[in-house]
């Protein structure tokens, strides 16, 4: 089901849906800095809340994502800046609506898909970033520990490879070489279980999804938990998926609100032609998840949850 929002010439890429104080917030990917949206019901109306987050001589804000940690606020963003593209940058505020500043960059080299998360051991940064060593070459889904907000231990450790042709990324694929993407990684613990779900392949192409992978861990150094993607029977077993209704379904997050979880996540409405074009159409939409004993199911549907 898609969000309601009061403006319609906007889009909400790499949703990130963050709670805080009995409001609702959601943060996205956009061009000239990162653009928020609030909701006192998240079912109601999304209120577009303008740009939050704008480094100087930055563009192109990728998959933000935001941590409360005591009275401060924390966001991390990639972007493309001083001709890097697409590094992992932190920055900090006092209000959920920024303005987010302060900047850090974190990391020398391509990484995006922020996830932060704080456990007994610590924090810990989800992220993705490319491993060009292996025979299945692409981009991998890391973990890695920070000594505090603002500085990551530099030591990520490799979570989740690719299997699957579904998760090629076409556009990078050669006839020399394929090229595969794992993304979008997000963790969060229900009873004995550690889950940790991932966007794949390519948002173009018909098997772009949202999968997840499990582990049944009471351990809080998440750099030690070794998780096992979730297939059928050794095969390709997406979450989320292209239906009749939505296509282009990946790059989520999830809220867990009064007993219920849910999966804020972007997709596309079909074209009448067909045809995916290039053009940005990706909007925010909602779907219930139902999590038990290392099975994740999502419930969707075109109107209603």
């Amino acid at each position: 089901m898609k969000l309601r929002f009061n403006v319609t010439d906007k889009t909400q890429p790499d949703p990130f849906i963050f709670e805080d104080d009995g409001k609702f917030y959601l943060y996205v990917t956009a061009l000239d800095g990162v653009e928020a949206y609030e909701a006192d019901d998240f079912l109601g109306e999304w209120r577009y809340c303008g740009v939050v987050t704008r480094f100087d001589g930055a563009t192109e804000y990728w998959a933000p994502s935001v941590i409360r940690l005591e009275d401060t606020y924390y966001m991390y963003v990639s972007c493309i800046r001083n001709g890097n593209f697409e590094y992992m940058h932190v920055a900090s505020a006092k209000s959920p609506l920024g303005p987010f500043g302060n900047e850090k960059c974190l990391y020398n080299r391509f990484s995006i898909d922020s996830h932060m998360v704080k456990t007994e051991k610590g924090l810990y940064l989800w992220y993705a970033e490319d491993n060009l060593t292996r025979d299945l070459v692409g981009t991998r889904i890391y973990v890695d520990r920070f000594l505090d907000p603002y500085t990551p231990e530099n030591d990520p450790k490799e979570v989740l490879l690719p299997e699957f042709d579904e998760e090629k990324f076409t556009p990078q694929c050669t006839p020399e070489r394929d090229w595969y993407t794992l993304e979008g990684p997000f963790w969060f613990r229900d009873g004995e279980w550690q889950y940790l779900m991932y966007s794949a392949g390519c948002y173009r192409d018909d098997t772009y999804h949202i999968g997840y992978a499990v582990a049944k861990s009471s351990e809080e150094d998440l750099k030690k938990v070794d998780f096992v993607k979730v297939t059928e029977d050794g095969g390709f077993a997406p979450l989320i998926i292209k239906n009749e209704f939505e296509e282009g379904t990946g790059h989520h997050s999830v809220l867990f609100h009064k007993g219920q979880y849910y999966a804020f996540y972007h997709g596309r409405d079909y074209r009448e032609d067909g045809v995916i074009g290039s053009e940005e159409r990706r909007i925010a939409r909602i779907c219930r998840l139902y999590v038990r004993d290392g099975v994740i199911r999502a419930e969707r549907f075109p109107d209603r949850l």
